[in-house]
């Protein structure tokens, strides 16, 4: 248990050290996935005997599971940001045909 636990450790500091840019959503759930699948399948595989070995299939298990999940938030978060570019879009000329309704109403009280 002591391997795993150290494992984990210098797992995740080499992590924490190699992201020099922000991570994405998709490698963000891909390295909490694979820290709780080892965690997990260390805690597991400790009851059997085998610790290391239930560490390793569960972060391997949790690091796909996670990145498959992450990639699908990161896939909503990027459909979200064009609807709201869109709406912006519509907005503004929502506002521009306003200010041109009034415009052209002014003129024809003119006359």
């Amino acid at each position: 248990m002591k391997l795993v636990m150290k494992a984990t450790g210098l797992v995740l500091m080499l992590g924490l050290v190699a992201c020099s840019t922000p991570m994405t959503t998709r490698e963000t759930g891909a390295v909490v996935g694979g820290l709780g699948g080892a965690a997990a399948g260390g805690i597991v595989g400790s009851t059997v005997g085998h610790p290391g070995a239930g560490a390793a299939v569960g972060g391997a298990l949790g690091l796909g599971a996670g990145a498959l999940i992450g990639d699908q938030i990161q896939a909503l978060q990027q459909r979200q940001a064009e609807l709201e570019k869109q709406l912006k879009t519509s907005e503004t000329e929502l506002q521009r045909q306003r200010e041109e309704l009034d415009r052209i109403k002014k003129q024809s009280k003119e006359y």
